[in-house]
């Protein structure tokens, strides 16, 4: 097995192809939408989770089996499938094109796999097995959903927001980076799980000002605001 390179990959308004009709088709392209990609889900027939999805418009249907020339314009295939001599097919015609396919349970025929995945809005943590155990590796993200609450989501907005203000402020790098050990070693984090915002936004603004910076509790609160809602249009995009 490779040493896999992990990367992020901006897929948004990209053509993505998921060859398969069933319920684990549908997952895959679920996933794929959610991240902003043009998704077009192609085979014979199609499972009622996959026609739910056509009817909200958040993947396109083509009713056909897979022909040579089908991953045309793709950039990325996902083969949800399991007809080994297709398989192969597929696998032959996405290394012609230099595409990035991935062949569910089979990463023999894979250039890249997918991860567990756990989000908190911009905070993103991914958990792979190398393709060893998909299963064991999901089972060690739902472990990890305990140890990072919904709340990290407020929690990485209000970071970003702050960090606008140190780059504003033209702080150092160096410095920035002591402003964010004293940010993730205080009590922010735990007073937004405690649904005790207002503190939060008060103790964050105490932990500004030891870095020069002044701003106000209403002032950093509309920021937060306007980056959760910014953040929240750009997904529904």
């Amino acid at each position: 097995m490779p040493n896999y390179y992990p990367i992020m990959l901006d897929i948004r308004e990209r053509r993505v192809l998921v060859l398969g009709g069933e319920r684990i088709a549908a997952e895959k392209a679920g996933a794929l939408f959610t991240s902003g990609a043009k998704v077009t889900v192609q085979w014979t027939n199609f499972c009622p989770e996959l026609l739910a999805m056509a009817e909200r418009n958040e993947v396109s249907l083509l009713s056909k089996a897979y022909e040579p020339g089908d991953l045309t314009d793709a950039f990325v295939v996902v083969a949800a499938i399991n007809e080994p001599a297709l398989v192969k097919q597929i696998w032959q015609e996405a290394q012609e094109h230099n595409q990035l396919l991935n062949v569910v349970d089979v990463p023999a025929y894979c250039n890249y796999i997918v991860p567990s995945i756990l989000r908190r809005g911009q905070f993103t943590v991914a958990v792979s097995t190398e393709g060893a155990s998909p299963s064991l590796a999901k089972r060690i993200r739902q472990q990890l959903e305990a140890q990072f609450p919904p709340t990290y989501a407020t929690y990485m907005q209000l970071a970003a927001v702050v960090r606008a203000y140190m780059r504003n402020a033209g702080l150092s790098y160096d410095t920035r980076d002591t402003f964010f050990g004293d940010f993730f070693t205080s009590d922010i984090l735990k007073l937004l799980t405690e649904g005790e915002e207002t503190l939060a936004l008060a103790l964050t603004v105490e932990l500004l000002r030891r870095y020069n910076i002044e701003i106000s509790i209403a002032s950093l609160t509309a920021d937060l605001r306007e980056a959760v809602a910014n953040y929240d249009n750009q997904a529904t995009l």
